[in-house]
């Protein structure tokens, strides 16, 4: 049986990479965003207007009062609505799903290499410390790449102003003063990059200590006079 350190120490990596994986679960299928502008005829130059666009990964919504005529609360599937508005937004937020698709798998690998290890010889690791780091470290990696590339797509690109304009058929309507705000589900992908990381320094707690014992039971035999080593 494998020590009680070893057992504490990788069932405590793949039960904080499991609560990880529950995180990453509830923020996609919660809101990540909501941007809100003020919206105008295009012949005219006051404000008469208001369009919320609210995301999730998969379904949004959006809530136009007078833009650009009339207005309406209508649900949306957020991919193939995207497809209508332009190539750049719909590839960033398919580049978002599928590295949170990855990030499942990675953490996946991580609770199944922890799990084994904590029952396996208490001499061997199979792909253990190592095999960690890498799972958790693409996990946590991939997940602040997904923040940055949601956010971008968000504030920086047109994608919410592309998808107020797919509401509006062929009505023109000037979109202003956007303001974008992030919701809860943006927000539990840094507890998921942080408990991803907390799995690695678990595991990092073991192998320091293991190295550092093996270290302690070779000293003395290094130590050794040269005589008592010939025998």
């Amino acid at each position: 049986m494998p020590s009680l350190k070893k057992i504490l120490h990788f069932m405590g990596s793949a039960l904080v990479t499991a609560c990880s994986v529950g995180v990453m679960g509830v923020c996609m299928s919660t809101t990540w965003a909501q941007t809100t502008m003020e919206c105008t005829r295009s012949e005219e130059d006051f404000t008469n207007g208001s369009a919320v666009v609210t995301l999730n990964l998969f379904v949004g919504n959006m809530n136009r009062s007078f833009c650009p005529l009339f207005g309406g609360r209508q649900d949306f599937e957020v991919i193939p609505q995207l497809r209508g508005t332009g190539v750049t937004n719909v590839v960033l937020h398919g580049l978002v799903v599928c590295l949170l698709a990855l990030c499942l798998l990675f953490s996946g690998c991580s609770i199944l290499i922890s799990l084994y290890n904590s029952v396996s010889n208490p001499y061997e690791t199979y792909m253990g410390p190592a095999g960690v780091y890498v799972c958790s470290s693409l996990s946590a990696c991939l997940s602040i790449v997904v923040l940055i590339l949601f956010a971008v797509n968000v504030t920086v690109t047109s994608m919410a102003e592309d998808l107020v304009q797919s509401f509006s058929g062929d009505i023109l309507a000037d979109l202003r003063n956007k303001t974008s705000e992030m919701k809860l589900g943006y927000y539990l992908v840094l507890l998921y990059t942080g408990l991803s990381l907390f799995a690695i320094a678990l595991i990092y707690l073991y192998d320091h200590a293991a190295y550092t014992r093996r270290q302690e039971q070779q000293r003395p035999t290094e130590d050794a006079p040269k005589e008592i080593m010939m025998y």
